[in-house]
């Protein structure tokens, strides 16, 4: 899916491989339009769509953001690439040697990475009967499901926590995503820390050992969506504002939490950020913390050749960042980034250069 949000502008001229050019503002333009373009995760979508609409019809309808929703993956390779202003990922760019590989051979300085919303991702299904948040998933359930270990709804160690409810007896179908996938690193960055029979490993990208894939939030939404008995894995904001019930899965401490974006915020409450920003929280342990839980980072460059361009990115994000922009995140089921924290996205933006 390709969100284009307000207006959708030229990308930026490619500069990969030419270190002495940085990203060329896109669609240069005549008038007073200012197009920015962006790509990558779909689970930032439905804020990022909110927020970009909203600045442009409140604050300036000169600028104009056009995002693709095409999946972190997509996302960094077109950053890296230069086509567009920023890119979008849950996975940050410098947990990949190759992408920095790739980045540090395109460019004469390193790539910028800061949070702009957090989020979670829930485990949503499709079950005759269940309700939203009414299954409770434990540890032992839920790894068993991802690694194909149970197969039927009607195993017993579902049954043994959920006794209150009709489970019906049903097959298990996995769904989770095919495509390069922020959300999916999010995700398998917690299984591969609390699921001893996990042998996929972490990526943007597994080998999944079961299940049906699909492209982005979207594709399995439509296979959870489709098919009795299927439960798959979907950023928690997408699942709700979408009618697709979640469960309540078991954390840390042993308590079963609902994914709320209060218990998401409680997982990231006292997590240590370091220097790049790359922030990882695969099994929080607060008493109240939702387990899966994540940052969305934007990728913007170190050098801008057009300086109202690069100004008027920075105004977008730091709205989105202030109080109208935080209620929008809120809204929309996302976590708003903690006051110290945005103090420090603020700082970095100082240090781009522009023009």
């Amino acid at each position: 899916m390709v969100l284009a949000v307000a207006a959708c502008g030229g990308g930026s001229d490619p500069v990969a491989g030419d270190p002495d050019a940085p990203p060329v503002a896109a669609g240069g333009g005549s008038g007073t339009t200012i197009p920015i373009s962006g790509a990558g995760a779909t689970f930032p979508a439905p804020i990022f769509q909110r927020w970009f609409d909203a600045y442009n019809r409140t604050v300036n309808p000169d600028v104009q953001v056009s995002y693709q929703s095409v999946g972190s993956g997509a996302g960094l390779e077109q950053y890296i690439a230069g086509t567009v202003d920023f890119g979008a990922s849950e996975a940050p760019i410098t947990e990949s040697e190759d992408r920095m590989k790739s980045f540090n051979d395109a460019y004469p300085f390193e790539p910028i990475q800061l949070p702009i919303v957090g989020g979670h991702v829930s485990f949503s299904y499709n079950l005759p009967g269940i309700g939203d948040q009414e299954l409770r998933l434990s540890r032992d359930v839920y790894c068993g499901i991802v690694t194909g270990d149970i197969t039927q709804w009607s195993d017993p160690a579902i049954a043994a926590i959920n006794p209150d409810l009709d489970i019906p007896d049903l097959p298990i179908t996995w769904a989770h995503r095919s495509d390069g996938s922020g959300t999916t690193f999010v995700f398998v960055n917690h299984i591969d820390t609390v699921c001893p029979g996990w042998e996929a490993g972490v990526g943007t990208s597994v080998d999944w050992p079961v299940g049906i894939g699909g492209q982005g939030n979207e594709g399995v939404a439509a296979t959870i969506q489709q098919n009795e008995g299927a439960i798959g894995y979907l950023s928690y904001a997408y699942a709700a504002l979408n009618d697709i019930s979640s469960a309540i899965i078991e954390n840390q401490a042993g308590n079963f939490v609902e994914p709320t974006p209060e218990n998401a915020a409680n997982a990231l409450l006292d997590a240590e950020v370091p220097d790049d920003f790359a922030l990882l929280v695969p099994d929080p342990a607060g008493e109240d913390a939702y387990p899966i839980v994540g940052l969305v980072w934007v990728m913007i460059y170190q050098e801008y050749q057009d300086e109202a361009k690069w100004q008027a990115m920075r105004d977008v994000f730091e709205w989105a960042l202030g109080p109208d922009g935080r209620a929008l995140t809120e809204e929309l089921l996302f976590v708003p980034l903690p006051d110290p924290l945005v103090e420090r996205v603020r700082e970095v933006f100082d240090t781009v250069n522009a023009g």
